[in-house]
């Protein structure tokens, strides 16, 4: 028997100009149809062990129910957590797990589990023996082991695991132990809010700037920090698999923390006081310690102050050392970036960073290394002999790729890949890697130690075709291994042997769902591994195909069109049309034009996708591409109105000349950047009939300090902010408007304010426009009972203003 949940949600309705009070209604649900779909049972995750020999198998929650979202939850420091648990209260959980062996056989159910399992944090252990994981009840979350030999999982800890800022436990190298953060014995009661504030909240400026974007859920006063320090301070305590637990280190408001790769130390990053009310705790000041495995002080590496005040631009850092972390392929050495250039992306200089190493037993000065043009994003660790350098610099998209000598980290880098990343055909993949003696991912070598391997996507101008590369260091020359052939498409999820050429896949066609496949490269074999449930056997007759078109500049556009079926374009009479889309931003219209996606992929929706209304009897283009490209040297929002415009246009133009769309019957929907989207679509052209807008930002006065990859203020651009702002152009809204928001949306910059403020902008210039608040939900909708509404709310606007639209 299905229990139905109903709650009060706040629906301001007004139709034309005729205004109605407010209604107080109960959750609806959409036809059967889309309920099933919504409903659709949840495809397992899948977890490779280290050793490649085994897989372990996560079975997935659906949709929680709206009790489960209402649940109390605390929100400082640009966090939210639940207090009764001391954890990040996600609501996603696995309730079941199943290991079976890399071939796929030998499937085993995992036994021992918690009567109501409410699994997360899987890890596996360095030698792959065995996997931790946490579970959560309504008292506190639990540390667990499971055993890959008997595939038993027992308890290893009470409810005292602190996840409140995430990093909740390690492995260390011997596979025997394991570090996490507990709540402090005896902690006591939270500190109670007095009745009577004690004196007023101030912050003060004192001249120096502070531009900070606009993020949520941040501290107000002494209260919140008082909060905030009882429910995230924790103490690193260290247990064998047979629960001996000992604490090692003194209770700290402990952010993160990590073990050396041979076990015996560990990096600790404890925040500091004084807080900030203005930026989120992972910008509060920290304090970076090195401590033994058994509590031993060794060195404070960094005091790093808050840091409210940055320079401007994406390219932007802190000064100090930052990425503070261990080397993979030794035993102890710790390593960090500090900027060159102050972290200001506006100063000029040929370093950007340069990278220090510090090696046990950490004292003296650290041994300066190499220095980056670019900011540095990372190392990949391969032998002492060879590691590869990542650098990236957001203000002209470049990344470069170099390889260094570890073993001579001052002898500079030998450059071996510049690219634009808005070149998605040029992308070389990412680099396999896998467990060394230590049990830390380093470079994938063949057993000569000459070859590494790559795995990318493969775009093309035909869609995404995923590739295996094999690439000589020594030589440069790369050999294509593998690559996905139509009518599949076949994405590679990880090499299992190099050397015989095993690749473990994931497999699909339009009409064949995904399951996992182990590939063997040499002999051309294929070898089914999982053999998961149909999840949308609905919609095998649904019809589906990739679009390209272009826009009336040239540049290439793509999508998904997907049809109902039986329908025949040119000979059916026309259908109701959905666009849905995202806008990005690109400095090329090389990089503009690419395409993304594939023809040959099975069709599987989200709980909330769009695609949902074609079995109502419309034609839905899906992930339209809306690039808005830079002009003249300009930035890409200079003409980010007109190019919206030019975006639709030509979607739509292409959708009426294939005798698919009626001209007089399109509606227009997107989510976040793309309800701004909506927004300024119906706003500044005449092409659509009516428009849902969800969880939008529409008065980028309230966003000042950028939005989106918007880098310049309000007040260094006030024009370009006031045109984009569809708030601003109220008065010329037309066309039937339908906006919905979570009312705890906690995304920067998308308040819930913004929607409610539009509405009363729209309604006070006699808009027809209605407002949806859903409750207890955030940035993207989680309980079934609002997704079920939103589809409710989604159907009944179009179907009223664009299916059935009077002429």
């Amino acid at each position: 028997m299905k229990t139905t949940y109903v709650f009060p949600i706040v629906l301001l309705v007004f139709f034309a100009f005729h205004a109605k009070a407010q209604e107080d209604i109960g959750y609806k649900e959409p036809p059967a149809e889309i309920i099933e779909l919504v409903d659709a049972p949840v495809t397992p995750s899948m977890r490779i062990s280290p050793r490649n020999n085994v897989i372990l198998l996560l079975e997935n929650t659906g949709l929680p129910h709206i009790e489960e979202l209402a649940r109390e939850e605390l929100r400082l420091a640009g966090i939210r957590f639940n207090p009764r648990t001391n954890g990040r209260d996600f609501r996603n959980y696995h309730t079941g797990l199943t290991l079976m062996d890399i071939d796929g056989s030998n499937e085993r159910p995992v036994t021992g589990l918690p009567e109501e399992p409410r699994i997360q944090r899987v890890s596996w252990s360095p030698d792959g023996q065995k996997a931790a994981f946490t579970h959560t009840h309504d008292e506190g979350i639990e540390l667990w082991v499971l055993d890959i030999a008997s595939a038993e999982a027992f308890q290893l800890s009470g409810p005292v695991i602190n996840d409140v800022l995430g990093n909740a436990f390690n492995w260390l190298a011997d596979s025997e132990t394991i570090i996490y953060k507990a709540v402090p014995e005896g902690r006591g009661e939270a500190p109670e809010r007095p009745h009577v504030a004690t004196g007023p909240n101030i912050q003060e400026s004192v001249g120096e700037g502070a531009a900070v974007r606009t993020f949520q859920d941040l501290l107000g006063d002494r209260h919140d920090e008082a909060i905030f320090d009882f429910y995230t301070t924790s103490q690193l305590v260290s247990t064998d698999l047979s629960g001996n637990a000992e604490p090692i280190w003194e209770p700290g408001v402990i952010s993160s923390f990590q073990a050396s790769p041979d076990g015996r130390f560990i990096r600790v990053t404890t925040l500091q006081q004084p807080y900030s009310y203005i930026v989120p705790f992972s910008r509060f000041a920290q304090r970076y310690d090195i401590i033994t495995s058994l509590g031993e002080h060794a060195r404070t590496i960094a005091d790093i102050p808050v840091t409210e005040v940055m320079p401007q631009g994406f390219g932007a850092t802190r000064e100090g050392p930052r990425s503070i972390s261990w080397r993979n392929d030794a035993p102890a050495t710790i390593f960090w970036a500090e900027a060159l250039d102050g972290g200001d992306p506006n100063t000029k200089a040929e370093y950007r960073d340069q990278v220090f190493f510090l090696e046990n037993p950490f004292e003296g000065d650290p041994e300066e290394g190499f220095k980056t043009n670019y900011r540095f994003s990372g190392i990949t660790w391969g032998t002492s002999d060879f590691a590869l350098v990542s650098e990236f610099w957001r203000p002209t998209r470049i990344a470069k790729m170099s390889s260094f000598y570890p073993r001579d980290p001052a002898a500079g880098l030998t450059l071996l890949s510049e690219r634009s990343t808005e070149d998605r055909y040029g992308d070389p993949g990412r680099l396999q890697t896998a467990p060394n003696e230590f049990g830390r991912n380093v470079i994938m070598f063949d057993e000569q130690g000459r070859n590494m391997y790559l795995i990318g996507q493969g775009a093309s101008p035909e869609g995404n075709r995923p590739f295996v590369d094999q690439y000589n260091f020594h030589t440069g020359d790369t050999t294509r291994l593998w690559r996905s052939e139509a009518p599949h498409y076949e994405n590679p999820v990880r090499i299992i042997d190099p050397d015989r050429q095993l690749v473990m896949t994931r497999r699909e066609a339009v009409e064949e769902h995904p399951n996992y496949y182990l590939r063997d490269l040499r002999n051309e074999s294929l070898t089914q591994i999982t053999d998961f449930p149909e999840p949308f056997p609905q919609l095998r007759d649904l019809q589906k195909e990739m679009l390209h078109y272009e826009r009336e500049d040239g540049i290439p556009l793509s999508g998904e069109i997907f049809l109902p079926p039986g329908f025949v374009p040119g000979v059916d009479e026309p259908l109701p049309t959905i666009l849905w889309a995202y806008p990005r931003e690109f400095l090329t219209a090389d990089g503009a034009g690419q395409v993304t996606g594939s023809p040959y992929t099975y069709t599987r929706l989200g709980s909330s996708s769009i695609v949902m209304l074609v079995t109502q009897g419309y034609a839905v283009l899906n992930n339209a591409s809306f690039p808005v490209v830079a002009q003249d040297e300009g930035e890409p929002n200079d003409t980010f109105v007109e190019q919206l415009v030019a975006n639709a246009d030509a979607a739509i133009s292409t959708l009426v000349e294939m005798g698919i769309a009626d001209p007089e019957r399109v509606g227009v929907s997107g989510h976040s950047y793309g309800a701004f989207m909506t927004a300024n679509l119906l706003t500044h052209s005449d092409i659509f009939a009516a428009g849902v807008a969800r969880s939008g930002a529409y008065n980028r006065a309230l966003t000042p300090f950028g939005f989106q990859l918007e880098e310049r203020t309000y007040w260094q651009a006030p024009d370009l902010y006031n045109t984009m702002s569809p708030f601003m152009h109220a008065d010329k809204m037309e066309v039937p408007m339908l906006l919905i928001h979570g009312s705890d949306d906690n995304n920067s910059g998308t308040f819930p304010m913004q929607s409610e403020r539009y509405y009363d902008a729209l309604r006070g210039h006699g808009a027809t426009v209605r407002l949806v608040m859903l409750p207890h939900e955030s940035h993207g909708y989680r309980a079934r009972e609002s997704v079920l509404h939103m589809h409710w709310e989604w159907l009944e606007w179009f179907d009223n203003y664009v299916k059935n639209k009077e002429d």
